[in-house]
């Protein structure tokens, strides 16, 4: 048994909803998954029942935005099966107000430089918590002015080096802080493609504040570098997750949900990790009192 780990809904930057995901994974035989929507909690309680209605085992998860001071870099990491997911919404809170304000200046931008509105934009957004740069390229294709949403104009718009972007990188909660949260919430946390991030210090610095795992298997990934990850992880005794990251339309590449997945073995040993910890912790007591 394998599982979908990383995708997306309408809550979040995903343009289906928790119901057509469910259906959508039935179809492909999925039989795990996690609805890991940016900074948002939202969408797990139904998709557990509808989950259930449907025999697909729903994994709680949510991924966490933040930056890291060191490298001003915007890190993401994915958390599961926290034990109680409402110690993280004040996380949510902070990340989706920052995100918020720069969107907001992304869509002024963006609707002074193309005959596009700013109602349109919204409305393009309708069904998210937050308006992310998808939307306003949703808004721009249904003006005429985009053939798809990742391509030439996306970079222009929205990468760094662009020296026509319109981009606005919101000031997330730190990475430290994250972290923290994620295992003061009972959860497990995971870095998001480990290898999308230009500095290299930043693994073993995230490994120092206690992170569980990295996400090995990804449609961004290749398979050489996969089984680097893979190799980097058992080395340093790291969990292993793998997704998708299904945006549907939204989506950076032609994939399906399911299309990458997590082997069994390391979805067991994920699944598995807490009772672990607690078993370990839990010797390590009664050797002390001894």
């Amino acid at each position: 048994m394998s599982g979908d780990l990383h995708c997306h809904t309408r809550l979040s930057n995903g343009s289906l909803g928790i119901d057509d995901i469910i259906a959508l994974a039935k179809l492909n035989n999925v039989e795990v998954l996690a609805i890991t929507d940016h900074d948002c909690l939202a969408g797990n309680v139904r998709a557990k029942l509808i989950g259930d209605r449907n025999d697909i085992k729903i994994v709680p998860g949510v991924e966490l935005s933040a930056t890291d001071e060191s490298s001003n870099e915007t890190v993401y990491i994915l958390c599961y099966c926290a034990d109680s997911p409402d110690r993280l919404e004040g996380l949510c809170q902070k990340n989706n107000l920052a995100r918020k304000r720069a969107s907001q200046y992304m869509m002024i931008k963006a609707a002074q430089r193309y005959p596009v509105s700013a109602e349109l934009i919204k409305k393009c957004a309708a069904g998210s918590t937050n308006l992310y740069p998808e939307h306003i390229m949703h808004a721009l294709m249904d003006c005429g002015l985009a053939d798809k949403i990742h391509g030439e104009l996306w970079d222009s718009l929205f990468s760094e080096d662009s020296a026509n972007n319109i981009f606005v990188k919101p000031r997330f909660v730190p990475v430290e802080e994250v972290i923290e949260g994620i295992h003061a919430a009972g959860g497990i946390a995971v870095l998001a493609t480990p290898l999308s991030y230009k500095d290299e210090t930043l693994l073993p610095r995230l490994m120092e504040m206690g992170l569980d795992g990295i996400e090995v298997w990804h449609p961004d990934v290749s398979e050489e570098d996969s089984k680097k990850l893979y190799s980097f992880a058992k080395k340093n005794r790291l969990l292993m997750t793998g997704g998708t990251s299904f945006c549907g339309m939204y989506n950076k590449s032609n994939v399906t949900l399911g299309a990458v997945s997590t082997p069994k073995t390391q979805l067991s040993e994920l699944l598995s990790y807490k009772s672990k910890l607690k078993r370990l912790a839990k010797k390590q007591a009664m050797a002390e009192q001894e």
